[in-house]
């Protein structure tokens, strides 16, 4: 049985589009024979009345795709378009769902479409497209993939492809046995020591029909980067909050996977803030950095367990004055989304043997818990939590620096009742007026009068105008705000 694709959009402005997908889809050797293309204009006039008619399509679809263009579409009694009604009820109902939208950016756009495209971008990826030709390779791409998750047809994933030009002399010998006591050490490795190193990875599944896969590749190969030039990190620290050309310190770092995460980790902890302790308590004074480290390894190494390795784009850090960007090639997988990041989820993984080995070395734990570590740890320090972005074909962690330090905060001549917000917002991440009167203790007008002195000395930021959207956070930490991250665009 195919599976209905429920085409979503403005009709009357999409109108092209619409058609051109179900030409596209229905005509298409691989993907006719799995999928047909439901539209509702082809409906009967007469079953074109109820409202419930489409969205009854919605739930007899598989996979929902919606086309967003500058239009909006009538508006019902709740003030929803049935685009909108759409795509809430295919979310409501757990389906597969791709947003195409028209156009480079969202100038032009209707405010509640603006309003529609940012609401689907908190959950999924959303692709651009500026004609028929690219609608339809980023459609054929996002169903393919479908297919292949679903079983339906096969491809070996990447990592476990046999890497043509690698032999087994290529692997190192040392490398494997310094793993191999370490996983044994730490998660109970029933291989012994002194195992040899084909034995290894063949029990580790990184051997195809007797060749070393890619995941052997970059786990234990002498030079990586011979057989993956892009299997690389390149790390950046600019002083200011925004990119500067060249940046000020730039390092490539290659080698194994688990060389890359740990001088990656050390670039980060090198150049953020720290405080050396005294000696009172043991033989070596204490280090305390401005971001744990258990944060920054996780950032680092979850970029390297989970990302693309068939792209030819590195995983890039960069350190700004206020914050830490970690970004991979490579989406998060269905279901996760950013915001799931934040709540107890279940480990989706890309490169399964890659992860098992960093599971075995405690690398990582394949629990989905490690963004629920970077919060609690985040916070816990008193810095807000991190925040987790997706763009087509990649994804990014930012980890906030505390760039409000006692110093900046002695220079702004705050009042107890400023300090006390700032502190609220670092760790909830904002505050509105009527929270901080019940915080402070302070009447309506003086609440406003102490945050618009945050807003005038450049500490805070209002977000929204009037009414229960408005509110207060440090600057800098909005993303309409943010600058943009080297060698990309924000979607």
């Amino acid at each position: 049985m195919k599976t209905v694709i429920f085409i979503s959009s403005v009709q009357k402005e999409l109108g092209p589009e619409r058609r051109a997908i179900k030409s596209y889809v229905h005509g298409d050797p691989l993907l006719g024979r799995f999928f047909e293309v439901f539209l509702f204009e082809d409906l009967p006039a007469s079953d074109r009345q109820a409202d419930d008619v489409y969205l009854g399509e919605v739930d007899r679809s598989g996979v929902y795709v919606g086309l967003f263009g500058n239009e909006y579409g009538n508006e019902d009694a709740g003030g929803l378009s049935p685009t909108e009604r759409e795509f809430d009820r295919a979310t409501a109902k757990g389906k597969t769902r791709l947003i195409l939208v028209k156009g480079a950016d969202d100038k032009g756009k209707h405010p509640k479409m603006r309003a529609l495209i940012k609401k689907a971008g908190a959950q999924l990826i959303r692709r651009r497209f500026a004609d028929v030709q690219e609608l339809t390779v980023a459609l054929y791409a996002s169903l393919v993939d479908n297919l292949v998750r679903r079983g339906v047809i096969e491809d070996l994933p990447f990592e476990r492809r046999p890497c043509s030009s690698a032999t087994l002399d290529e692997m190192d010998d040392e490398a494997v046995a310094a793993f191999v006591r370490r996983a044994h050490h730490e998660r109970q490795f029933p291989l012994p020591e002194g195992t040899p190193t084909v034995q290894v990875l063949t029990h580790l599944g990184l051997l195809h029909e007797g060749r070393p896969s890619y995941a052997a590749a970059l786990l234990f190969s002498r030079e990586p980067q011979r057989f993956l030039p892009s299997a690389e990190v390149r790390c950046m620290h600019f002083h200011g909050t925004a990119i500067e050309r060249p940046a000020p310190l730039y390092r490539v770092f290659k080698g194994t996977v688990f060389d890359q995460a740990d001088r990656a980790t050390d670039f980060v902890l090198s150049v953020i803030n720290r405080s050396v302790g005294t000696r009172s308590k043991g033989p070596r004074a204490p280090v305390t950095y401005e971001i744990p480290p258990e944060v920054v390894q996780e950032s680092v190494v979850n970029a390297l367990a989970h990302r693309d390795y068939a792209s030819g784009a590195a995983v890039q850090v960069s350190v700004f004055a206020d914050r830490v960007e970690v970004w991979n090639p490579g989406e998060l997988l269905p279901p996760l989304t950013p915001e799931s990041l934040r709540a107890p989820h279940r480990s989706v993984l890309r490169n399964h043997h890659l992860c098992e080995a960093l599971f075995l070395a405690r690398y990582i734990e394949k629990y989905g818990t490690g963004t629920l570590m970077m919060t609690r740890k985040s916070v816990d320090h008193g810095l807000p939590a991190p925040d987790f972005a997706a763009a087509a074909g990649e994804f990014g962690v930012t980890l906030w620096r505390d760039w409000l330090t006692e110093a900046v905060l002695e220079q702004a001549h705050l009042n107890d009742r400023q300090r006390a917000a700032v502190e609220r917002i670092k760790i909830a991440g904002r505050i509105t007026s009527r929270e901080y009167q019940e915080l402070t203790g302070a009447p309506p007008r003086t609440a406003t009068r102490d945050l618009d002195d945050l807003v005038r000395k450049e500490l805070l930021e209002k977000v929204g105008t009037v009414g229960r959207a408005a509110h207060y956070v440090i600057r800098g930490k909005s993303a309409r705000n943010r600058p943009n991250r080297p060698g990309g665009n924000r979607p």
